[in-house]
């Protein structure tokens, strides 16, 4: 690109000499006289621009618009398989024949010998079976109480823990509550949990309350924290489930769910048409 440029250049520089007429230079280019050095006339001045047009120099870009360029990396992709001049071409180079030379081989395979991941040695275990409980303390429930955001004299159920922001919104298996604060339990109050502590359990019964075990599963926990979720589905609340063999002993009682605000329908009978008839 250079050179060719420096070709028009010269060009330009031969065919104005010999037309002997200045060639129009940029207006937006401008040139300040100054004083030429080894002059003995302190007066004399050079203006340069008036130089470049009694030469017949053009005031010329060597960079346009036509020559520009992305930014390629200079080494191309190598493409397999594309002739022998290539140096990958025929068998790409995959040797001949052979498991690897064709589909591929199964992933940890080693030709044949125990693969590393059986003569590594197992290391602990993850039980299916655990169940994660969010804990929530005493001394919180007392501080909202005292604040005025859980009415002490209601039941005290998880939906309230999370709507008050005692818990977090995340609720895997239920909630735990904890002794931590129990001091500051002083009048009885009524609540259902998950699981609950001894420390717990006997500082609520002193005050004169009490702490129930419920169980939920997956679905009876959104049917107890989000009910609106099934309304907004179409879907009727699910039935209360009971607990699993395993968890009989460690809960109370099944959970209660909120009553359906939606009528369920059913055929009546001598209609052939379906009707909607609400809940006694």
């Amino acid at each position: 690109m250079l050179s060719r440029r420096l070709a028009v250049l010269s060009t330009s520089v031969i065919r104005s000499s010999i037309r002997s007429k200045p060639i129009l230079t940029f207006p937006s280019v401008q040139f300040y006289p100054t004083q030429l050095p080894h002059s003995s006339n302190s007066h004399a001045t050079f203006i340069p621009n008036e130089f470049v047009d009694s030469l017949g120099f053009r005031a010329y870009s060597l960079l346009s618009l036509n020559d520009l360029r992305d930014n390629i990396p200079r080494k191309k992709p190598t493409r397999k398989g594309r002739g022998i001049g290539s140096g990958k071409g025929k068998t790409a180079g995959r040797g001949h024949k052979g498991q690897r030379a064709r589909k591929g081989s199964k992933l940890g395979f080693e030709g044949g010998q125990t693969p590393l991941r059986r003569r590594m040695p197992k290391r602990g275990f993850k039980n299916p079976f655990s169940l994660t409980f969010q804990p929530v303390g005493l001394g919180k429930i007392a501080w909202l109480i005292n604040a005025g955001k859980i009415d002490s004299s209601e039941l005290i159920t998880m939906k309230t823990l999370k709507d008050t922001g005692a818990i977090g919104k995340q609720i895997k298996d239920g909630v735990r509550l904890m002794g931590r604060g129990a001091e500051q339990i002083q009048w009885p109050i009524h609540l259902e949990v998950s699981r609950v502590t001894v420390r717990a359990k006997a500082a609520v019964e002193a005050a004169g309350g009490s702490v129930r075990r419920v169980y939920y599963n997956k679905l009876g926990f959104r049917a107890l924290l989000k009910p609106e979720w099934f309304e907004k589905k179409g879907r009727l609340l699910p039935k209360a489930a009971r607990p699993p063999p395993k968890q009989k002993d460690k809960v109370d009682s099944i959970g209660r769910l909120p009553a359906p605000t939606k009528p369920i329908p059913f055929l009546v009978e001598g209609s052939q048409d379906l009707q909607v008839q609400p809940l006694n």
